[in-house]
């Protein structure tokens, strides 16, 4: 379908470049695009073959009316770079290649915050019990290429407001004495370890290769999608405590920032790596370990957390973003 007025959004992270066209201020999006970062050297080049195939497949006329992306990485530098992978741009060089007058660049939690009231049940999988205020605080965070984290205020008759920040980097505090021991193997590798070390596709390599160190045993494996096949079929012991772990530590997180925010709105779960993981992720201590904070376990029992399995969350808070 041909349309004269549109406009482009993008959800960029580390490992994937997804792309849409946007039609209207509800936030309706077609996705056009889905690029590998690792096979385009710059961000040049993905924007060049982008329009391209917006121009090949007769998807739009024109240039778009303006642009939002999401990024995985701070947004307002004049140079945009990234966390976890080598591209950077400017805002110029978005308008030179697509013709655009108006970008505008958030974050990539911003975006799946920003999404957060749209998703219905056939959106999301809640994990535990817990029941959401409706106008209450929200929290998304998601292990990815690394690990994002947003919230969203709601208020009554009014924009909603979202904040975002890098949660991902804070230190990552351990609870156990083995997470003790894997805190000190990554402290030698690293330096400091934030969650980020242990939450996210790496991560879960990380907390695998420490385990092995630990227990004296072999690491047989060097992915994280090894490692979670290895779990799930429980040909592997020591892949399974590294699977358990990290979900873990990622309730014990999820925990903290829905104190942090007070989010009663619930806290979600979003990135490419849990929904692979579900059947693994119920197994595990995450509903116990995100309420095992002492005096305020029964305030956190009232908050429900979810794995979002809706498949362009980004691109959706990307175009709602463009109108608010």
């Amino acid at each position: 379908m041909t349309v004269d007025t549109w406009n482009l959004v993008g959800d960029i992270g580390g490992t994937n470049a997804r792309f849409g066209i946007n039609r209207s201020a509800k936030g309706d999006h077609q996705a056009i695009a889905n690029y590998k970062v690792a096979d385009y050297p710059d961000f040049s080049d993905v924007l060049r073959h982008l329009m391209e195939d917006v121009t090949r497949l007769g998807l739009a006329d024109g240039a778009p009316s303006s642009a939002c992306f999401a990024v995985a990485g701070p947004p307002h530098m004049e140079m945009v770079s990234f966390t976890n992978s080598s591209w950077r741009f400017t805002r110029e060089l978005i308008r030179e290649q697509t013709g655009v007058k108006g970008v505008h660049i958030i974050n990539d939690f911003a975006a799946v915050a920003r999404a957060l009231p749209l998703l219905t049940d056939t959106d999301r999988v809640q994990i535990g019990a817990g029941q959401k205020d409706q106008q209450g605080p929200m929290v998304a965070l998601g292990a990815g290429t690394g690990l994002g984290v947003g919230a969203l205020l709601q208020c009554e008759h009014q924009q909603p407001v979202v904040v975002t920040g890098e949660g991902g980097h804070v230190d990552f505090a351990p609870v156990t004495d083995v997470e003790a021991a894997v805190l000190q193997y990554l402290r030698s590798r690293y330096g400091r370890v934030s969650i980020e070390r242990l939450c996210c596709g790496h991560g879960i390599v990380n907390i695998y290769q420490a385990l092995a160190d630990y227990r004296q045993k072999e690491a047989r494996f060097t992915t994280a999608a090894d490692i979670g096949a290895a779990a799930q079929s429980e040909t592997d012991p020591l892949a399974r405590e590294a699977m358990a772990m990290f979900f873990a530590v990622l309730g014990a997180s999820a925990g903290n920032f829905a104190l942090t925010f007070g989010a009663l709105g619930g806290v979600y779960i979003a990135g490419g790596v849990v929904p692979r993981y579900v059947d693994l992720l119920r197994l595990s201590d995450f509903r116990a370990r995100f309420l095992a904070k002492g005096r305020f376990a029964d305030y956190l029992s009232a908050i429900p957390t979810y794995v979002i399995t809706h498949q362009a969350t980004g691109l959706l808070g990307a175009a709602l973003t463009l109108h608010d």
